[in-house]
């Protein structure tokens, strides 16, 4: 998973990820939509491949992008378990909170 994490540190590249999101590009499609050369959006995309972030399929004498939803799927179990964790400790700290509140409205009462 490290790879996809290297891989979406760039912010092109997150924002290709994006556009994949919403639908298959084509490499100049995707080059049309950033600032780049196309050399750079080429490495983008390799990287993704590379990442197994993207999925290409030539159609004639073009390459076709597509989204890989099972690279993405490790990414939001990741989050998933990190949410729970985090997501516990303030639980348990609204708890804490709560049992302090008790205990000063009961020396105050």
């Amino acid at each position: 998973m490290s790879g996809t994490w290297e891989a979406l540190t760039d912010p092109t590249r997150r924002a290709i990820v994006e556009h994949l999101a919403r639908d298959e590009l084509t490499a100049g499609e995707v080059a049309a939509l950033f600032d780049t050369a196309r050399p750079g959006t080429s490495r983008h995309l390799r990287v993704l491949r590379e990442a197994g972030l993207v999925e290409v399929q030539p159609v004639g004498q073009r390459r076709v992008y597509r989204l890989a939803p099972a690279a993405l799927d490790e990414v939001e179990q990741w989050c998933r378990d990190v949410r729970s964790f985090w997501g516990q400790r303030l639980d348990a700290l609204d708890t804490e909170i709560a049992r302090g509140a008790r205990a000063r409205r009961q020396e105050q009462g």
